[in-house]
């Protein structure tokens, strides 16, 4: 299962579920959620938390998560782990599994972070630039009005003054 697929963006963090940690680290969910319950001093809430039944609805409707509450009692909504969560999840799972499977957590949620990094990057840039042309442009239209208005002028008959005969004038 990629992992990265998995990571889903709630209250502003991205974390993964609890089932989806415990099939990385190889544990049944139930067994996941009673060593976190045994450890809780170990699980502040920026660690992880319970989802609401808000939450939970929204992502069995997504497609990402579907299914989430499959396998489970549905009086208890999931718990989501954040990147330390999950990685504190592996230590008091303690199974080789589970610790070789946490290095893999770190760096997909640090492969996620660098990308998000280039996209801000990239933004920045793209904003730079539209503002320059928007500059560029602006001073050009403002060329392209000043012939307009020349050649308007040009169009124009010149002088409102008495026109002189055609032919020669004899004196």
């Amino acid at each position: 299962m990629p992992i990265a697929s998995r990571i889903l963006a709630l209250r502003g963090q991205r974390v993964l579920i609890d089932a989806d940690l415990a099939v990385l680290y190889g544990v049944p969910t139930k067994r996941l959620n009673e060593q976190v319950k045994r450890n809780a001093a170990r699980f502040p809430p920026d660690f992880m938390f319970r989802l609401t039944g808000e939450e939970v609805s929204a992502l069995n409707r997504s497609q990402i998560a579907t299914g989430l509450q499959k396998h489970r009692d549905p009086r208890f909504a999931p718990y989501a782990f954040t990147e330390h969560g999950a990685i504190m999840a592996a230590t008091v799972l303690n199974s080789p599994r589970a610790i070789e499977t946490s290095i893999y957590v770190v760096r997909t949620f640090a492969q996620l972070r660098e990308l998000l990094a280039g996209h801000r990057e990239l933004a920045k840039r793209l904003d730079e630039l539209e503002t320059r042309l928007e500059r560029k442009l602006a001073s050009q239209d403002q060329a392209i009005v000043g012939i307009l208005d020349a050649i308007r002028q040009l169009m124009t008959p010149a002088g409102t003054g008495k026109k002189r005969p055609i032919g020669f004038v004899t004196s």
